[in-house]
């Protein structure tokens, strides 16, 4: 089985987060990326194919050259070879058109990617990438076995879980929960010595009309003052709720 994990380059979520240019440009500068957690999900479950049932496994990205301590990361957990697309990922449909090439040359039969990253919170790219490429989908997913051509998912839906059986090829969207928090794995020496020998190809985009411009970023607005209330004062806490809050 040939497995391609995709992977998105976000900030961590301890970054302060600044805009420049108008507010119209994320700022970068004293920003530490990562690999976006729903990804991480998904190359552990990967990885985890790969040493119970040998496995291939390739992880891709779209973005530029500062994204590739991100990709050796991936590198040095275990996936076999990495693949950059070396464009700026403009918006969800561009990096989904740019993936699924990557698909459809290395004839993947399994494709994971988060159901979203953490930065934009899009949620597109698996979708429009299972679209693109007619492949079997599966979004949200929190469970996956693969026996011969056959895969058994299982997915979060309003109110409870699906149980879903399909076939690969396929692309499913993880998320928390595809593997256990505590099997998630950290590089140590060997990998990252390892990672830096294995094969990274970088690849220029094919060419793709941009369908969406980000016009500005605004950041939430501020948390208003706090008033504590003693807990044996209910007629002033009823006085506050209905007369400043105005909540009741």
């Amino acid at each position: 089985m040939k497995i391609l994990v995709c992977l998105s380059n976000v900030p961590d979520t301890t970054s302060k987060i600044n805009f420049t240019d108008g507010d119209t440009k994320f700022d970068t500068n004293g920003v530490q990326f990562v690999i976006n957690p729903n990804d991480e999900f998904g190359l552990t479950r990967a990885m985890w194919f790969k040493e119970k049932q040998g496995a291939t496994v390739h992880v891709a990205t779209v973005g530029e050259a500062s994204t590739e301590p991100t990709i050796r990361k991936a590198l040095a957990i275990g996936a076999d070879e990495a693949i950059r697309v070396n464009a700026f990922p403009v918006d969800g449909f561009f990096v989904a058109e740019q993936l699924a090439e990557i698909v459809k040359n290395g004839e993947y039969d399994l494709v994971i990617a988060g159901r979203e990253s953490i930065d934009y919170n899009g949620g597109m790219v698996p979708g429009i990438m299972a679209t693109l490429l007619g492949m079997n989908f599966v979004n949200t997913c929190i469970s996956l076995e693969i026996e011969g051509n056959n895969a058994t998912a299982t997915r979060e839906i309003d109110g409870g879980k699906e149980k879903i059986a399909t076939t690969l090829p396929l692309v499913i969207g993880g998320q928390k929960g595809l593997v256990a928090e505590s099997d998630l794995r950290i590089p140590n020496m060997r990998g990252i010595m390892m990672a830096r020998q294995k094969k990274l190809n970088v690849v220029e985009p094919t060419s793709s009309k941009n369908v969406t411009t980000d016009v500005k970023f605004e950041k939430p607005a501020p948390k208003g003052k706090v008033t504590l209330v003693d807990a044996d004062n209910i007629d002033e806490l009823i006085n506050l709720l209905h007369n400043e809050a105005k909540v009741i």
